[in-house]
């Protein structure tokens, strides 16, 4: 499946292939157009960024302007701003579903249990 989206800076994907797959990672610099380096912030720190194929990178419709900006003015990131876009992102993608796993829910389960 070849996809002809023009990856960014900033951009948070989703890895398709490799050890790392389904992992979200952003988008550090784009190599050429067939390679990019990616990072998370943990596993894959800014210092030492995965070069992967884009065609093994899902593009999700998310870029993050902080971590895109600080690419531009810097050309450095830390870590922890990787960190952070990333939880950001599964934060407002997870704020929707009610899994029961979501710390908000847990003081409901204990007022069950005070009988609240």
């Amino acid at each position: 499946m070849t996809l002809n989206v023009k990856l960014v800076p900033g951009d948070i994907v989703k890895s398709r292939r490799g050890r790392d797959e389904g992992e979200l990672l952003i988008v550090i610099s784009i190599v050429d157009e067939r390679f990019a380096l990616v990072a998370d912030g943990g596993n894959r720190r800014f210092d030492r960024p995965k070069r992967k194929n884009v065609l093994h990178l899902e593009p999700i419709g998310f870029r993050s302007e902080e971590v895109a900006n600080s690419l531009r003015d810097t050309g450095r990131v830390t870590n922890a701003k990787l960190r952070f876009a990333i939880g950001q992102f599964e934060h407002v993608t997870n704020e929707g579903r009610t899994t029961g796993t979501d710390p908000e829910f847990v003081p409901d389960a204990h007022a069950d249990e005070k009988g609240e």
